[in-house]
């Protein structure tokens, strides 16, 4: 089986050539195709993946290329990892969103307007390419803002595109772990948008075992999400949410925690990433070595500026494990390809799951996955605080794809301007000339 990632020379590829390293199941993925538009990165990975494949017998082949639509030839599954403006673009969102004191996270607020607008269009029209060179392959979309992204792709190849995010799996493994259950056996229900989602319940043989956990604050204070939003907070709100939802509980703190810091989260990643590619240019540098090195770093600050805001600590050993993105990733290939049945949560087009929100809508929630793709399972509604959020932002990525379609420089300020983190048109319109001047990809919108 030959994957394709989009995005090859990403930071994290790594982690998802170890999970293949590890699939020793009958038709498995045999050749893997890296594709970057920096060929220097691509080189870099490609030392890393090497590094790691050493003793492994029969590891997954690796080729790297720079043309798009080589890579894409003959592709049964393609991952889609890009970033558009690269990790200086990131630092360029935060920097311009917080200097309007508005949040600048890469997919909440501004900073997520901003890259879904120069993002949108590179992947609309790399779907396109899948559909005419590749038409019978599955997209499995990383790119952030996923949930925009892949209702975007999804235009082009309808159900063939599936996001994925491990936020939702860390969130259970972590609420599982605090109720000392086996997230293997648990049903998570879990709704919302990607990066916008609530657990409202984990049900082992047939009984909801959250309700225990949200009446215990010394057991709701033992996981990262009960430290960043509090047990009092959860206990309220009666659901654990995803932790990207501290940047609307808690937007001010963390706003004048990001002005406060020496660097926003873009501008370190930028930095760093930056430092271990000039690393990998010299022959003799250790590239495994160096890689894992980068990750510890990256993961241990994570979220730090959030953490900082509420006094939450430094991360527990425990939290620092990955949510399993690329096991996710793995479990979702092996369903479509061999028919081996399972429940993912996943971005998927809404097709009446969640209400209010229309059938096209892309939507995170449990799926059934089989060999005929993702099936999204009928959840009850969230409550109404947390439809008005999901409506909200909805209609905020409605804005940025019709602005995307149309290069309509009103469409975008619209986008802005009704986004819950953002709280004024004039702020709106600054952000937009703001972002048009760094960003020469959004030349479009007029």
């Amino acid at each position: 089986m030959r994957l394709t990632v989009l995005g090859g020379g990403g930071f994290r590829l790594p982690l998802v050539y170890g999970a293949l390293l590890g699939d020793r199941a009958e038709g498995r993925v045999t050749e893997v195709v890296l594709h970057d538009v920096d060929a220097g990165r691509l080189t870099a990975i490609a030392r890393v993946l090497a590094d790691q494949a050493e003793g492994v017998s029969d590891a997954p082949e690796v080729s790297v290329t720079t043309d798009l639509d080589e890579a894409l030839r003959g592709a049964d599954f393609v991952f889609s990892a890009i970033r558009v403006g690269g990790l200086a673009g990131r630092a360029d969102d935060e920097r311009i969103a917080l200097a309007e004191g508005v949040l600048g996270q890469e997919t909440v607020g501004a900073g997520g307007i901003a890259y879904g607008l120069r993002t949108v269009p590179v992947a609309r029209e790399i779907a396109r390419r899948v559909a005419r060179l590749a038409p019978d392959a599955w997209v499995i979309n990383f790119t952030n803002p996923a949930g925009l992204v892949t209702e975007a792709m999804s235009r082009e190849l309808g159900d063939r595109v599936i996001g994925i995010c491990d936020s939702p799996v860390g969130l259970g493994r972590r609420v599982a772990r605090a109720l000392g259950v086996d997230p293997e056996r648990a049903w998570f229900d879990y709704a919302g948008l990607n990066h916008l989602g609530w657990l409202r319940g984990l049900v082992v043989d047939g009984r909801d075992e959250l309700p225990g956990l949200l009446a215990d604050p010394t057991a709701l204070g033992s996981f990262e999400e009960g430290r960043l939003f509090g047990p009092e907070w959860l206990q309220s709100l009666g659901s654990i949410p995803n932790e990207y939802l501290h940047y609307y509980y808690f937007n001010r703190e963390t706003v004048r925690a990001y002005q406060e810091a020496e660097q926003t989260r873009g501008a370190f990643l930028n930095r760093q990433q930056a430092r271990f590619y000039a690393e990998l240019e010299r022959p003799d540098a250790p590239a495994w070595e160096s890689w894992d090195r980068t990750r510890a770093e990256r993961e241990s600050t994570y979220m730090a500026h959030n953490r900082e805001a509420v006094d939450a600590g430094e991360r527990d050993a425990t939290d620092l494990e990955s949510g399993g993105y690329e096991h996710v990733a793995l479990a979702l290939m092996r369903a479509i390809a061999h028919h081996q049945r399972t429940t993912l949560i996943l971005n998927v087009r809404n097709r009446g799951a969640l209400a209010p929100l229309d059938e096209q809508a892309v939507v995170e929630v449990p799926c059934f996955v089989d060999a005929n793709g993702a099936h999204p399972v009928a959840v009850s509604p969230l409550p109404d605080h947390a439809t008005g959020l999901v409506c909200a932002v909805k209609a905020v990525e409605r804005e940025v794809l019709a602005a995307t379609e149309s290069g309509s420089r009103a469409r975008a300020v619209k986008a802005f301007a009704l986004h819950p983190l953002i709280d004024s048109v004039s702020v709106a319109r600054r952000l937009l000339d703001g972002y048009r001047e760094v960003h020469p990809g959004l030349a479009y919108l007029r």
